[in-house]
């Protein structure tokens, strides 16, 4: 009687190098892409979002809202920015719970790549669409009264601040979306999270309006803080606006990229452990 061996299952072989890295990251990006490009609703109403809101503020709260020396419509560009970009970062946590229902990680793992590549296309595509989209909002801005009143380097670096934030929240969200694995509900978790960290900020109004307790959680708000940023950049903060007593409000830019490589020095080794421990059972 002759006994076989156990046939073992080929294993996918592992890419190694900054150019395989750097391929694979693109190829999965590319793919995120075309998804886009078949799948127009994602982009549409990602930008009819910010379009609405916009609008919404300018024309129906600018009357209401005094800001001294300033007007309405220059205030409140810069909040808009920055809840459409942290809200756009929520897409890589649901897309990633998506591909983990459907399978798709399944595939991926059998292929000879790196096990970053998808969580790098995942945040990439993000990134781009949040681009996409910050054209749009600074477009309607222009047509409703709004004005950049620096450089253009100081008014590119706030576009470039804006979107680094979004693409740290990425990583935190596409971790998120390994964890939960659910899209409906990594989308509560994540309105409950950022919703709060929005709104309770100097996005909409002066914090120094807000009751103590909100005022103290505003000024104290990573988003704040890159809401402060974006208006001092871009030019938008009149001549003796009030600064919060905070660190965080006094030096908005160094706080928003303190963050950034926090954020990412923690969530992107976090999010591909988590991926490889996935892909490996």
């Amino acid at each position: 009687m002759t006994t076989t061996a156990p046939v073992k299952a080929p294993t996918a072989p592992s890419s190694s190098g900054a150019a395989s890295w750097f391929s694979d990251g693109w190829i999965t990006t590319r793919r995120n892409l075309i998804k886009i490009k078949r799948v127009p609703d994602i982009l549409v109403f990602t930008t009819l979002q910010p379009i609405m809101f916009v609008l919404l503020f300018s024309y129906v709260y600018a009357g209401s809202i005094d800001i001294p020396g300033s007007n309405y419509k220059e205030f409140i560009m810069a909040g808009i920015f920055a809840q459409t970009v942290v809200f756009g970062s929520t897409y890589s946590g649901s897309a990633m719970a998506q591909d983990l229902k459907e399978g798709i990680i399944d595939r991926f793992r059998t292929l000879p790549m790196s096990p970053s590549a998808v969580l790098v296309g995942r945040t990439n595509g993000d990134l781009l669409i949040n681009g996409i989209s910050m054209v749009v909002m600074m477009a309607t801005g222009f047509i409703v009264g709004w004005r950049v009143r620096s450089s253009f380097v100081e008014a590119l670096a706030a576009v470039v601040l804006l979107l680094l934030f979004a693409y740290a929240l990425s990583w935190v969200m596409a971790f998120l979306g390994m964890i939960v694995r659910s899209p409906e509900v990594i989308n509560n978790v994540s309105f409950l999270v950022l919703f709060p960290l929005t709104f309770i900020s100097n996005a909409f109004v002066p914090s120094e309006n807000l009751p103590t307790p909100l005022r103290i959680f505003a000024e104290y708000n990573p988003v704040s803080a890159l809401v402060q940023s974006a208006r001092e950049l871009f030019g938008n903060i009149p001549p003796g606006a009030p600064v919060g007593d905070s660190w965080m409000q006094q030096n908005p830019i160094p706080t928003v990229l303190i963050g950034i490589v926090v954020v990412l020095a923690v969530f992107v080794p976090l999010s591909i452990r988590k991926f490889s421990q996935i892909s490996s059972r």
